[in-house]
């Protein structure tokens, strides 16, 4: 028998909305100080900024008020991550998954703050172009997916929705399994990509199209994040073509109602991302375009996963 979720609750379920909404609020203003290179506002310095915890100069420099900002606005996700642990344990005891996925949420969210807390203290920010930094940002990236996700978990089990049935996997949940996997990668890819976007730009209105600025980027003579810059729409075509397949394939079936709106709302975002990589591309990557992409990638990485947890407690979860 499928276990159920007892006891859902509404004034939880709300908070942990709020509380997923701010945090991707947050995950947008990260990116926003990556794209202003306001990496280094508070110098080398953390948690405290030029060695005050209110500077002085912080209305004198932009690149300080940014990042600054960034630091308080993500220091109330401390606060905010504590209730929503000891709200869970609470409303639904230390044995509910909801009080499990708000625990691995609090774990992430100090991940996060420590691979912030490296990035800045190990100085790649702002104009940096190492190595480093661009696997730094490519981890960066995939422990703030999977922070979201159990954010978002934390709200989809609060409804009461049941356990999925981990031991009965078909060939449709390994498939959408894969498939998360696919959004990590081309997220990561992503990260990198837009590393390399902000630090090396270029101008739309120069060159002789698309295919002449690929292969220009492929040059040895480019720096590597200049170089790798084509890795990511390569692996996100690959991604969005099996994922579109994927969710078709679903709709076709036998499938309940909440798995059917769901692989309809994945392929609608998609979809959507999809658009907005190719003007993201055809615009040569602006920073506000970067955020809705970014913005969406979280909510295809989500409802894909909400799509994958309703399969797998599905009842008539079938072999395809």
């Amino acid at each position: 028998m499928t276990q159920s979720l007892p006891g859902p609750s509404k004034a939880f379920t709300r908070y942990a909305v709020i509380f997923l909404g701010y945090m991707l609020l947050v995950i947008l203003f990260g990116a926003w100080v990556r794209i202003t290179g306001s990496g280094d506002g508070c110098g080398a310095n953390w948690p405290d900024c030029h060695g005050e915890f209110i500077p002085r100069d912080l209305l004198d420099e932009h690149s300080t008020l940014i990042e600054y900002t960034h630091r308080v606005t993500s220091g109330i996700l401390g606060p905010m991550v504590l209730l929503l642990v000891f709200w869970a344990k609470k409303r639904f005891g230390s044995k509910h998954p909801v009080f499990w996925a708000s625990i691995v949420t609090l774990i992430f969210i100090i991940i996060e703050s420590l691979i912030g807390a490296a990035l800045v203290m190990g100085e790649l920010v702002a104009d940096d172009d190492s190595v480093g930094r661009a696997v730094m940002i490519s981890v960066h990236l995939v422990n703030t997916m999977a922070l979201t996700g159990s954010a978002a978990l934390v709200a989809w089990w609060s409804t009461g929705k049941p356990l999925p049935k981990w031991r009965e996997k078909t060939r449709l949940t390994v498939l959408l399994l894969v498939a998360l996997g696919g959004l990590l990668l081309t997220n990561a890819s992503g990260a990198i990509t837009a590393l390399g976007d902000t630090l090396f730009p270029t101008d739309p209105t120069i060159g002789e199209g698309l295919f002449a600025a690929v292969r220009d980027d492929l040059s040895s003579a480019n720096h590597f994040l200049v170089r790798l810059r084509v890795i990511h729409p390569v692996v996100a075509v690959i991604t969005v073509l099996y994922i579109m397949a994927l969710t078709w394939v679903i709709r076709l079936r036998d499938v309940t109602d909440l798995v059917d709106r769901w692989a309809g709302f994945t392929l609608a975002l998609v979809i959507a991302q999809t658009l907005i990589g190719v003007v993201n591309i055809m615009l040569a990557a602006p920073g506000w375009i970067q955020l809705i992409h970014l913005l969406f990638a979280q909510f295809v990485w989500i409802s894909a996963l909400f799509l994958t947890l309703s399969t797998m407690m599905s009842a008539r979860n079938e072999r395809l």
